[in-house]
């Protein structure tokens, strides 16, 4: 298998859990996929959820805060074949107006076979991602509140290893009467520092807004984001049911407009429970290449906090061949 080859594959993985695989940016689209297992279960992308949860912050650094202090968060995901998704994060308070944390994270695609030129298979090999970051957050005003997540990316595909830099930009506003949070995110600013060959790979660079609301006294809240907000159209080949060679390309506002967007509702009793379903329309799109189900484009998530712990899972089925599953961790050290 050559690189190329290797970089479409994790493409196509990485890209399936966001739906983002025919957007051009091939070699990193693992940085679009979240380590909240809340977020994943409300469709993959929302930056403006607010919870006293570190996980959360992972697409929109000023999501964090001084309330998050001294939290430690581990996530877990299982995807695709042997594709194995893993990180942790932690953050503290620093003053009464800010805050720091720092992850890391890990891609790992399972073992392959490497071949020659002539397809002579030489062996196998494990390819990995590996993303180290580090956030700081600021509080503006009482309501407004802004943050940067710095990224180190190291990938390595066989005998080819690359290096790039990455920054995500944040701000949120939040009321908390009101029970309203609007969030504007410049995500994954950067560039390879170190190429796999001469060959240029450019990041998923994307401008995202975003809102949740409450429902005042009944407990529900809901969230809208819009995403790939770098360019309008986003079409797609609708392929059928499989059974025709006859193709047809999706482009009409209405499909171009519901591209863009995320939909979401979560269930909150309690701050201790929160049971969530998201809408991605894209991710149901892309997949119709890929044989989806019934249920592709939607996902689901619960969570709970226990004392010093949170749990939280997320299931999600973009094609008949992956049901996807994630799992957090979020421990309150403070409280030990």
């Amino acid at each position: 298998m050559n690189l190329r080859s290797v970089i479409s594959y994790i493409g196509l993985v990485a890209g399936a859990a966001v739906a983002n695989a025919a957007d051009g940016s091939t070699a990193y689209n693992f940085l679009d996929v979240t380590s909240s297992s809340h977020i994943y279960g409300l469709g993959g992308v929302n930056i403006s959820i607010i919870e006293d949860d570190i996980n959360v912050i992972d697409q929109n650094p000023a999501l964090l805060g001084p309330e998050i202090e001294r939290q430690l968060g581990v996530d877990y995901m299982y995807y695709l074949g042997e594709s194995n998704f893993a990180g942790a994060r932690f953050g503290m308070a620093a003053g009464d107006h800010g805050a720091w944390a720092a992850g890391i994270k890990y891609f790992g695609y399972g073992s392959m076979k490497s071949a020659d030129a002539n397809g002579t298979v030489t062996g196998t090999f494990s390819p990995k991602d590996i993303c180290f970051s580090a956030s700081y957050s600021h509080d503006i005003t009482g309501y407004l509140r802004g943050g940067i997540t710095l990224k180190g990316i190291y990938s390595a595909y066989d005998e080819y290893s690359a290096f790039a830099i990455a920054t995500d930009l944040g701000l949120n506003y939040f009321n908390d009467e009101s029970d309203l949070s609007l969030s504007f995110v410049i995500a994954n600013l950067g560039g390879q520092v170190k190429r796999f060959n001469e060959t240029y790979d450019r990041l998923p660079v994307d401008v995202r807004v975003g809102f949740t609301k409450g429902l005042g006294t009944i407990p529900f809240r809901i969230s809208v984001t819009a995403w790939n907000l770098t360019k309008w159209r986003l079409p797609y080949i609708d392929v059928g049911d499989g059974t025709s060679t006859s193709f047809e390309k999706k482009d009409s506002f209405a499909s171009n407009l519901f591209r863009h967007l995320v939909f979401a509702a979560e269930y909150v009793p309690s701050d201790r429970l929160y049971i969530g379903l998201g809408y991605n329309y894209k991710t149901r799109t892309d997949m119709s290449t890929y044989s989806r189900s019934f249920l592709s484009g939607f996902s689901a998530c619960a969570g709970i906090n226990v004392n010093r712990f949170g749990v939280g899972v997320a299931i999600a089925q973009p094609h008949t061949g992956a049901t996807t599953f994630m799992l957090n961790l979020n421990m309150r050290l403070y409280e030990f």
